[in-house]
């Protein structure tokens, strides 16, 4: 059983938490009704392309941590329980939007977080039409989820949403969505992770036979470098996918990914945006993908047979926490109004680079929850005794 002696830390996590619900609170009451996908200039609102909608989920999500963090209780509770459902209220009809391969970002953000919150039939039965609504963009030739790209092509992104397909599984007892998201973790492990733990973000498929072509890129560097968000979506993906199969190759994989993680990243656990980047361009750091990988982190300590590995990367989560809020947080910067400064949307085209991104916004507010609720249980157990 691991031992706390984390006071310092706890208070930071609380500190950061705290800042987090004041900067997300001026956000809904500033620009309700928004979702925000990157800042410009530290400002959420602006006239710059936001690509696709796939980010709509994580605003709500945090709004649900926020209360459940608090508690019903809570001083605040009520304006997080009413401002979490008006932004969540509205993404329901897009349970059965047709081609979208990030229906898991949006409902395992905004209405798994509410049905822990709430219990609610509605709630659930919208996650099972997502998951369903996903798995028709299953392909049998190539056994994979089809990415929003083109039909021949696989993301790695996609094992963030395949969680929602082993969701309606599991609720519905359907054996055939199982198969889906099983066979689509299987091809990406397959084609997409390499032996050394790192990621390809794209894989294309001949259409008419459904071989494996090649490995690409639409983000990273180049398409055999490993781009740091996609290795972050792998290693909390297969964790996802492993808390739900229990197949072990999936927990491998989430492993192999977590220690390629910390072999090539700085010290200080936050990745150059691309571990291939050339030059000056490595230099650009991503806090996103080190808040995804906390949270994953967070998630696979729990899963591995081998405490003393559990407790590394439980360790090596804190620790990446620890250098978030002390170096990244947007405290010092009164015209901020994201929570982490240093993320990344999309180099190529110039969007959202070293600025706030709402996902790493929603990570980090998973992982420090996470932490401090194994923190806050750790500290209660040791008064009992």
């Amino acid at each position: 059983m691991i031992q706390f002696s984390y006071e310092s830390d706890r208070e930071l996590f609380e500190s950061a938490i705290r800042f987090a619900q004041r900067q997300v609170r001026k956000l809904v009451e500033k620009y309700p009704g928004f979702y925000p996908v990157y800042t410009q200039g530290g400002v959420w609102k602006h006239d710059s392309p936001a690509l696709a909608h796939w980010c709509d989920g994580f605003l709500p999500g945090i709004l649900w941590l926020f209360y459940k963090r608090g508690g019903p209780n809570a001083a605040d509770a009520r304006f997080w329980w009413e401002v979490a459902t008006t932004y969540s209220r509205p993404l329901e009809p897009r349970k059965t939007e047709p081609e979208a391969h990030d229906l898991g970002f949006i409902f395992q953000t905004a209405y798994y977080r509410w049905f822990q919150c709430a219990h609610e039939d509605p709630i659930r039965e919208a996650m099972i039409a997502a998951g369903r609504t996903l798995a028709l963009g299953y392909d049998e030739k190539g056994q994979f989820l089809r990415s929003l790209v083109a039909g021949n092509s696989l993301f790695i992104d996609i094992m963030m949403n395949v969680g929602i397909v082993f969701y309606a599984a599991r609720e519905t007892s359907d054996r055939q969505l199982r198969e889906v998201a099983t066979r689509h973790s299987l091809t990406t492990r397959k084609h997409l992770v390499r032996g050394d733990g790192s990621v390809a973000q794209e894989g294309l498929f001949d259409p008419d036979t459904g071989e494996f072509l090649r490995q690409a890129t639409q983000q990273g560097y180049r398409s055999d470098s490993c781009w740091a968000r996609g290795l972050s979506w792998a290693l909390y993906g297969f964790t996802t996918a492993y808390e739900y199969s229990r197949d072990p190759r999936f927990v491998h994989t989430a492993e192999s990914c977590a220690d390629y993680y910390i072999t090539h990243t700085p010290a200080h656990g936050i990745p150059p945006w691309d571990y291939n980047a050339p030059g000056e361009s490595r230099k650009l750091l991503d806090t996103s993908a080190a808040a995804i990988s906390a949270a994953g982190l967070l998630r696979l300590c729990r899963q591995i047979a081998d405490p003393m590995k559990g407790h590394f990367y439980w360790s090596t989560a804190i620790g990446i926490l620890r250098n978030l809020c002390t170096k990244y947080l947007a405290g010092a910067d009164p015209g901020w109004e994201g929570i982490l400064k240093g993320g990344v949307y999309h180099v190529h085209k110039g969007l959202g680079v070293d600025e706030s991104v709402i996902w790493g916004e929603y990570y980090f507010v998973e992982a420090l929850e996470e932490a401090l609720r194994v923190m806050d249980r750790g500290a209660a157990h040791s008064t009992v005794n």
